[in-house]
């Protein structure tokens, strides 16, 4: 650390105006502050660097943005101290900053603290090999590689696949929407993009939403780069890991990072390359303010930088498929032929055919189709999944008679069981039912409305003697399980990869998931379903998948023929026709009452733009919400920053949160 005393302080002789981002959560101080270089500190306060500054009477962090010949203000204060000498921030980090803090809304310091990690000073002096990193104008490749192009391998299935590899080995901005096959090693393929992209001399960035899947592209791409040529940035690897990683590629030592979204904003130099997986995932949405999502932010560094982007899954979601009807990317997608090749056999149990067989197959939970399903994949000897939207045992119940809810008499909350023997309880209130009684019918008899993976665990052991039980879920997450006979039972996206593919993946519950009030109901249910039945085997080897849901509907039709491209444009249509994100670009307004009405009174907001609600939200506030063209984005954005501004200048006391395209509206 490098600091300063007041006495006798004199301002460097080149550039001595420090243009400083105060790290003060307030909007209406987002905007670059002057301040004057002492001399002493001239060959440490270099754009990039940590500094502390004296702002409002306090010491406070910042970061420097640039260095100037002079400032429009007469008098400036002295830069106080430079935390180190190391700049954290490269110029290109901090344009992306900028465009995502405008994009979404918010302040240049917010978005600063989720793109530089929290210093930590043991991390900083392990790396050695580079105080400095090289000149971000320097455009030569001194590492090893060359431009050997790269085997498309797992690519060729895909017609368009061997292209996008040369693309990116020829450093190209090609702009890829990926759709993967059924039993697709998605980490491979990231992998083999990856190589590509480094054998043309340039960096990558790689986002993916949880460890599982991080630990999946770790080992798929150290097998393809080889040891050391990467690092992995997230959070959950502890601040001092995170930390060394992070200057590891400030540094340019390696030059891919990936990582979930902490990752979004690594500083890899010379980037070819930004790429993410399964975009669908919630887990890509940043819950600190301004909120960004790390799809948005990986396509806002790709047109800024000009460089390649590639978005995959094996589901697309409504915004990928702008991406495509937009012209901005290009679909990768597989002929149907190689579609039927390596999907696995499938059906619904609400369809016609199955309903004559089985007139029960509508409400039951597991219907005979379900069950001899799983009992032929089990006699075959092979693996077994099941999914179960729900984590727990019973989360709700609902009388065995009339199926009617089953609501506390205090408070109406719904009724819960904490275990097989336990005695059911409310929700809302926490009070005990013990002697309940259906209003409707007057029956005492409760059943599950959606039962648990520990309670499925439980009846598929009682069903299948003998055959091993296995469960993945928030409590503990399988990696992998054997490809011999046995039962899995995961919530989505803990579903564990089994050897050889599972002989039979049965998808329970689906109501679950397709009746939440949600304006993404449909696609995230067949974005998890997709996800499950992409473990099986193809058809051709066994693999058969069940889905207890009437065949007519849009999400389970799409699973059906693999085909989430065609529901993704018919989501887009009806939301656009509806006036929806993507096709529109909405903002919520969240808080009490007043305080909502007081930002909107303030906010000079687009002519065209529409104000809806208000909705109800948690904790007794409520939300409005702003709807604008696309075109009008960025003019509502400033606007609704603006007069979170306003109030802030003016210490406003109740908070109101702004967020631009949430994943929620209501």
């Amino acid at each position: 650390m490098t600091a300063t005393t007041r006495r006798d302080r004199r301002p460097a002789q080149g550039s001595p105006v420090a243009r400083v981002c105060v790290d003060v959560p307030l909007p209406h101080l987002d905007r670059p502050f002057d301040y004057l270089v002492p001399e002493a500190l001239d060959a440490d306060a270099r754009p990039g660097v940590r500094v502390k500054v004296r702002f409002a009477g306090q010491l406070v962090d910042g970061w420097l943005l640039e260095r100037t010949e002079s400032s429009e203000h007469p008098k400036l204060a002295y830069l106080e101290k430079v935390v180190s000498p190391v700049p954290v921030l490269s110029p290109e980090v901090a344009r992306l900053a900028r465009a995502v803090a405008d994009r979404y809304a918010g302040s240049l310091a917010d978005v600063l603290r989720l793109a530089v990690p929290p210093r930590h000073a043991r991390a900083e002096k392990a790396v050695t090999a580079a105080d400095a990193p090289p000149s971000e104008d320097t455009d030569t490749d001194t590492r090893p590689g060359g431009r050997a192009e790269v085997d498309p391998r797992g690519w060729r299935d895909y017609p368009a696949g061997p292209a996008l590899l040369r693309a990116l080995t020829d450093g190209k901005p090609a702009r890829a929407v990926w759709s993967a096959l059924p039993g697709e090693d998605w980490a491979d393929r990231y992998a083999d993009a990856v190589a590509a992209t480094v054998a043309g001399g340039r960096g990558a960035v790689v986002v993916v939403a949880d460890a599982r899947d991080l630990d999946r592209l770790d080992a798929a791409l150290t097998a393809v780069l080889g040891a050391g040529r990467h690092v992995r940035l997230t959070a959950a690897d502890g601040p001092a890991r995170r930390y060394r990683a992070f200057l590891t590629a400030r540094t340019g030592e390696v030059d891919v990072v990936i990582g979930t979204r902490a990752a979004m904003f690594a500083p890899v130099r010379r980037l070819g390359l930004v790429a993410i997986w399964d975009d669908g995932d919630d887990l890509h949405a940043e819950p600190r303010a301004p909120y960004p999502h790390a799809r948005d932010v990986l396509l806002t560094r790709a047109q800024l930088g000009d460089v390649a982007a590639l978005v995959g899954g094996y589901a697309r979601t409504a915004e990928a498929q702008l991406l495509v009807e937009t012209g901005w990317a290009r679909e990768v997608v597989a002929d149907r032929a190689v579609v039927r090749s390596r999907t696995p056999a499938m059906a619904p149990t609400g369809d016609d055919p199955q309903l004559a067989r089985d007139p029960g197959a509508a409400s039951a939970r597991l219907p005979s189709l379900a069950w001899t399903t799983a009992r032929d994949a089990l006699r075959a000897d092979l693996p077994v999944l099941v999914q179960v939207p729900r984590r727990g045992y019973v989360p709700s119940v609902a009388c065995a008679d009339c199926r009617a809810p089953a609501r506390c008499p205090h408070c109406a909350g719904p009724l819960a069981l904490p275990s097989a023997q336990g005695t059911p309880a409310c929700r809302w209130c926490g009070r005990v039912a013990a002697a309940y009684a259906c209003p409707e019918c007057g029956g005492r008899r409760l059943r599950a409305s959606v039962t648990g993976a520990r309670r499925t665990a439980e009846e598929l052991g009682r069903a299948f003697p003998g055959v091993p039980v296995r469960t993945s879920g928030r409590e503990e997450v399988l990696a992998g399980v054997p490809g011999g006979a046995g039962l899995v039972v995961a919530t989505p996206g803990a579903e564990p990869v089994a050897e050889g593919g599972y002989g039979a993946v049965l998808l329970l519950d689906s109501w679950a998931l397709l009746t939440r009030a949600d304006l993404r109901a449909g696609e995230e249910a067949l974005r998890r379903w997709m996800a499950a039945a992409a473990l099986a085997r193809p058809g051709t080897a066994g693999g058969r998948v069940v889905v207890v849901a009437d065949g007519a509907l849009s999400p389970v039709q799409a699973l059906l023929r693999w085909d989430s491209a065609w529901f993704a444009a018919r989501e887009l249509a009806e939301r656009r026709e509806l006036g929806f994100p993507p096709a529109v670009r909405m903002a919520s307004v969240t808080g009490v009452a007043e305080a909502v009405a007081d930002l909107l009174a303030g906010a000079r907001l687009p002519g065209d733009a529409e104000v809806l609600g208000p909705v109800p939200a948690d904790e007794g506030r409520e939300r409005m919400l702003v709807r604008v063209p696309r075109s009008r984005a960025a003019a509502m954005a400033e606007a609704l920053h603006a007069a979170a501004g306003q109030r802030s200048a003016r210490k406003a006391a109740d908070p109101v949160r702004l967020q631009v395209d949430p994943l929620t509206l209501f």
